[in-house]
């Protein structure tokens, strides 16, 4: 009978755990998706993405800070909406694939002559004070620039041509959006003993978008698993309603430079000081590594805290200690005293702000002992009270 029973539970375990991942993917798939364009600012793919979220934020009843869960904001940001060729020594090259117009690049339209100037760059004059720069590098990564430069910069995967770099044509215009309307999604649990004490657990949901009309950046791992993880807490604290108050917030414009954090650190819809403990997630679609936790050294006796859970109930192989570091939205929350970590997944898929990272390449192999972990700490953080 007892050997029954520990059958029974092992299978009903397994079987909880692969449909928390279905449903953790079905959310990632729909993120990446080619409706929402890469989650960035051609098609207005991050405010389509917003709205997901939201309608999400409305189905599980979160309550609002205001008359809406959205906290907008604008910034400047570079595009590239149209097409994009490039020719190098006279081969058409792949956008994403062998290059990338680098984000803060300014557009051209011509052929001209290549000059070296090192081992891996070239330039071309293309009017006065404006070149053509181009890069040879080992990876492809991509970003969002908020300014414009005068020159036209591309980096070149090495691989792809190996030889002198003789030539190149291009045809390329850039989209200067000085005001580009922004929002982050906010809404919270009310908790049944501490209502204006909070948790608070926060994912940026914005990517890199499109460069051209044909390149798409889909960001399953940064950071559409994170967003995937808020959902899922958030259906579990819609079922077991927390002593104190649970808060989920997306931010836009991560990617751009934490500045939908920075907005929301200095325009606050609640108290800052009322927050017992802050948690970021983002690349949370690995873990065979185990985890880092970043603001571990800031936070000593909470990272014990964490750690002994994860002993406890021998959940991940890892948890890694990182100091202080402005590397993803907790920072603003940081350095303005509010405790907090910010927790990422290691080993597993390589990919990261390029074109490979997709839905059906991210394993999410601790996806369900990562949200053990997390409310098991914020479990830790509520007795405090």
């Amino acid at each position: 009978m007892f050997k029954f029973f520990s059958v029974f539970i092992f299978l009903s375990s397994y079987y909880f755990a692969q449909n928390e991942n279905e449903k953790a993917r079905a959310i990632i798939k729909q993120l990446t998706s080619k409706k929402f364009s890469g989650r960035g600012y051609i098609k207005n793919g991050c405010n389509k993405a917003g709205d997901y979220i939201s309608d999400f934020f409305k189905e599980k009843k979160l309550l609002a800070f205001s008359n809406s869960y959205f906290q907008p904001f604008s910034i400047s940001v570079n595009t590239f909406p149209g097409n994009i060729e490039v020719e190098l020594n006279n081969k058409k090259l792949i956008p994403g694939i062998h290059y990338l117009i680098n984000p803060e690049s300014s557009g051209a339209k011509g052929k001209y002559t290549l000059s070296k100037k090192d081992s891996v760059t070239y330039f071309a004059d293309v009017e006065f004070q404006k070149k053509i720069i181009i890069k040879k590098v080992k990876k492809l990564t991509w970003g969002v620039s908020t300014k414009v430069e005068k020159y036209l910069s591309i980096s070149v995967l090495a691989d792809s041509l190996k030889q002198e770099l003789k030539t190149i044509s291009i045809n390329t215009k850039n989209k200067w959006i000085k005001d580009y309307q922004l929002k982050n999604v906010c809404g919270y649990i009310k908790g049944k003993v501490y209502p204006d004490s909070f948790i608070v657990f926060t994912a940026h949901y914005d990517h890199l978008g499109k460069m051209g009309k044909q390149t798409i950046f889909p960001g399953a791992n940064d950071n559409a698993s994170g967003v995937s993880m808020l959902f899922s807490l958030i259906d579990y604290y819609t079922l077991y309603q927390p002593d104190i108050s649970i808060v989920f917030i997306c931010f836009a414009a991560e990617e751009a430079g934490l500045l939908g954090s920075e907005y929301f650190t200095e325009n606050p819809l609640f108290p800052l000081k009322k927050i017992n403990f802050l948690i970021n997630l983002d690349l949370l679609g690995t873990g065979n590594e185990g985890i880092t936790v970043v603001n571990a050294t800031e936070f000593k006796n909470e990272f014990e805290q964490l750690k002994i859970i994860n002993e406890n109930q021998k959940l991940l192989s890892l948890i890694k200690p990182r100091g202080k570091a402005a590397n993803s939205d907790h920072y603003w929350f940081t350095e303005k005293g509010i405790p907090s970590f910010f927790i990422y997944t290691l080993g597993g898929i390589s990919a990261y702000h390029d074109v490979f990272d997709i839905e059906n390449t991210l394993p999410l192999t601790e996806f369900n002992d990562v949200k053990k972990l997390l409310i098991e700490f914020a479990n830790s953080q509520m007795q405090k009270k």
